[in-house]
């Protein structure tokens, strides 16, 4: 019997007691099969509204039934799908036939934004409403952000908050888009919910790809990991999610062709992100997301305290030392990075947040001095120098009160150009055009592989440095102190480079020719043992 919902659609009355054919109690039976259940559902009772064609019975392409055999065999699920591959019709119907088939569950679903989990549960709802009444299960509660259902179980969804599921006795996790949700609140959230999940829940959990460090990227990439301790491959990764992806071309109606016509839409980049499932980064970084993907750092060869050596400092070559100073009272970071010229290979960084602007400034000459002894010199090959914005003012206060003769090498300014017309200030001031400036040098030099970067921190922190206006900054909840350390030793450069027209020659040519060339004498003095 079925009577109207508030939306004015046709509902099932719970608790009223029916009478089945022979042929409706099969039907019913093999819905209830544990083992093939949710295909029969599926393939005989579940509709969908396809754009041309309309209502049609839902009829899975091969990788919609290996999705749907994937969900149901294995009790936690990653599963990292192109765009518009179809996941989301391939989880409605087996959550609806999850929750109308088993007694007692509480089905969440948790999407990137509330529109999201508004259409898997209208896809939801379109496919309950369109099942035969003998299959449906009887209502006690319909609307449009919940089911609850005559035997017990429910459909709750969603957005994806710290707070989501928090107290709620989960049976089934499904997270929709779960590469998109922000990197704090994934964390908290999943934090969150594990524990509700450990007393036998199940999960589900489906995204395009997005950064290559975030949540979703984690738990695809330890699903990866099918290998125990003794080199067995196991059907689970090492966290005990099974990972299951497919291929744009999987889709019957997409070919090379079909191809070629979308990345002249939407560029090779954005293709290959969400139709590739490429660990690509979304946002529109300084350093293209392609190339990003492509570097890979190392571990440090050192560590001196908290500085990360990734080389060891050479007497034939220059090296530059440039600080970005902050307060030091646990907000933003300072940070220092070092850069070996002219092999432009960054060999170490340092980056705290709790070192007051004095200890900054001593850890400063701490590495001049180490520089200066693995050189077996004097220092005349090391340029160092800090961003004298604000919180720099300061720093340079505590150089003139140390003196500056007491770090080795050479204290590098921003030369006051001609018509600018300022009182002298030693360091370098920053400017959005300066900033820009030294944007376009990075830029330039990342992706013509001229500038190695060896750190896994900078290498993060470029693919969360994005676009911004006219000029580019850390997303939010991400920094970039490690990255603005870099452009100030790239200003720093420019600088070094217009001293000496040999040293211009070499820095020029290695900035404009396609492979770096060997280290040349010109950086440093004759007279180095």
């Amino acid at each position: 019997m079925s009577n109207k919902s508030l939306d004015g659609v046709l509902t099932k009355k719970a608790h009223v007691r029916e009478s089945f054919t022979e042929d409706q109690i099969e039907a019913l039976q093999k819905c209830l099969d544990p083992k093939t259940g949710y295909n029969y559902f599926c393939k005989h009772f579940f509709n969908i509204q396809h754009p041309v064609d309309g209502k049609m019975l839902f009829d899975p392409f091969d990788y919609q039934s290996r999705l749907l055999e994937s969900y149901h065999n294995h009790r936690f699920n990653v599963n990292m799908l192109p765009r518009q591959s179809g996941k989301t019709t391939t989880a409605a119907a087996y959550l609806l036939w999850y929750a109308m088939f088993h007694p007692d569950q509480t089905i969440l679903i948790a999407a990137h934004k509330y529109s999201g989990a508004q259409e898997i549960m209208q896809r939801i709802r379109y496919g309950y409403e369109l099942c035969p009444d003998f299959i449906r299960a009887g209502v006690v509660n319909y609307n449009k952000g919940s089911m609850e259902f005559e035997n017990g179980s429910r459909i709750v969804s969603a957005t994806t908050t710290g707070n989501t599921g928090r107290g709620m006795s989960i049976s089934l996790l499904y997270c929709d888009e779960f590469a998109f949700v922000n990197p704090s609140i994934a964390d908290e959230f999943w934090t969150s919910i594990s524990p509700t999940l450990a007393t036998g829940g199940r999960a589900i959990i489906t995204s395009t790809p997005n950064s290559d460090e975030d949540t979703f990227a984690i738990i695809w990439k330890e699903s990866q990991n099918k290998y125990d301790e003794n080199g067995n491959e196991q059907a689970e990764g090492v966290n005990g999610f099974h990972g299951f992806t497919a291929s744009w071309d999987e889709h019957p109606d997409r070919d090379d062709e079909w191809m070629k016509v979308e990345v002249g839409r939407i560029g090779e980049e954005r293709f290959r992100r969400e139709y590739g499932c490429e660990f690509l980064v979304y946002d529109e970084t300084l350093i293209n997301s392609i190339k990003l993907a492509t570097i890979e750092g190392i571990d440090p060869i050192r560590n001196q305290g908290q500085i990360r050596w990734y080389g060891t400092p050479k007497g034939n070559y220059t090296y530059v030392v440039a600080l970005d100073p902050a307060m030091g009272t646990g907000g933003d970071f300072a940070a220092i990075q070092i850069i070996e010229l002219p092999t432009y290979k960054q060999i170490g960084e340092w980056r705290h947040n709790q070192t007051a602007i004095p200890g900054q400034i001593r850890i400063l000459r701490d590495i001049c001095n180490y520089i200066k002894e693995e050189c077996q010199n004097d220092g005349q090959n090391i340029y160092w120098s800090v961003e004298n914005n604000t919180i720099g003012e300061g720093a340079l206060i505590v150089i003139r009160d140390l003196g500056e003769e007491n770090i080795p090498g050479m204290l590098v300014s921003e030369p006051i150009r001609k018509g600018h017309v300022r009182k002298f200030r030693k360091g370098f001031n920053t400017t959005h055009a300066t900033k820009i400036s030294a944007c376009s040098r990075l830029k330039a030099m990342v992706e013509s592989d001229k500038f190695k970067i060896h750190s896994k921190p900078l290498i993060s922190e470029l693919k969360g440095f994005v676009a911004s206006g006219s000029s580019y900054k850390a997303k939010p909840g991400e920094t970039d102190d490690l990255v603005s350390a870099t452009l100030l030793s790239m200003r720093l450069i420019a600088v070094l480079k217009d001293w000496d027209p040999k040293i211009y020659e070499t820095f020029n040519h290695a900035e404009s020719e396609e492979d770096l060339q060997p280290p040349m004498p010109i950086f440093v003095s004759t007279n180095i043992r």
